[in-house]
């Protein structure tokens, strides 16, 4: 993983270093010119995505999909962002210590990603599992981007990365969202509240900061990489029947089905 990771890396670089060297401003390559990423699938199976903001309501949407999926015998994968074996003990040192720059802390997600990709993920896509991600490419789209990372440049490094066949995006107000985390952590943690960036010396605040920059990094992308938006504020029960209707309509899942067994669930 770490050496796909580096050849990423290396080609994301190679444009840009001869005029990042003439000049101490970022040069940035225009939004309108940065191509989403494309399917291109060569395999059997599915992927599907939930991304959000922080207290967003997406990880309690993808546990009930899942265990519904589950409890249809449905072959499946499930996947968060963050936590890949060979890389978490490198982040946990760098937090403790504070010594992750946004490049640095950016470069140990996607070296976690890499690795979760070519262990899990593709062998599973193409096992003919049905993939289901908490947190996907876009998560550090949007958080790297809110810390002043080159939108080109992230593009660029996670290229490999397959893409979803259903990507939902849930969608809460700032102030709701932040309001659910609030009230249910004792203490925000300092990476976590964007402590890094300088935006306020109160912690609470710079959460609210740096959570409406990725509140915006976020929506910038609805169209242009076919987020299906869900309204983050609807009763749980409702949200989880409308996401079973999307995936039902929208991916074959027959395919998934045990073998004696090809049934839909209901």
């Amino acid at each position: 993983a770490y050496n796909l990771l580096w050849r990423k890396f290396s080609l994301a670089n190679e444009s840009m270093t001869a005029t990042e060297s003439t000049s101490k401003a970022r040069i940035e390559l225009p939004v309108e010119t940065i191509k989403p990423l494309e399917p291109a699938r060569a395999y059997p199976g599915a992927l599907i995505v939930v991304e959000g903001i922080d207290g967003s309501g997406k990880s309690t949407q993808l546990y009930l999909l899942k265990r519904w999926l589950e409890i249809g015998g449905y072959r499946l994968h499930f996947t968060e962002w963050n936590s890949s074996p060979l890389v978490k003990s490198a982040t946990r040192r760098g937090k403790q210590r504070r010594l992750l720059t946004p490049t640095t802390f950016s470069l140990l997600h996607a070296a976690d990603f890499a690795d979760r990709c070519e262990r899990q993920i593709l062998p599973l896509l193409h096992g003919g599992y049905l993939v289901l991600a908490d947190r996907y490419i876009y998560t550090a789209f949007a958080r790297d981007v809110a810390r002043d990372c080159s939108p080109r440049w992230l593009r660029n490094l996670y290229r490999f990365a397959p893409v979803p066949d259903l990507t939902f995006y849930f969608r809460a107000p700032l102030d709701v969202a932040v309001n659910r985390i609030m009230s249910g952590r004792p203490k925000l943690k300092y990476y976590e509240a964007g402590m890094d960036l300088n935006l306020s010396l109160d912690r609470a605040e710079s959460f609210r900061i740096f959570q409406g920059r990725i509140l915006a990094q976020y929506d910038e992308m609805i169209e242009s990489d076919h987020f299906v938006v869900m309204d983050g504020t609807l009763p749980v029960n409702k949200l989880q029947k409308q996401m079973r209707h999307i995936v039902k309509s929208s991916i074959d899942l027959s395919r998934f089905a045990p073998k004696k067994s090809a049934r839909r669930p209901r």
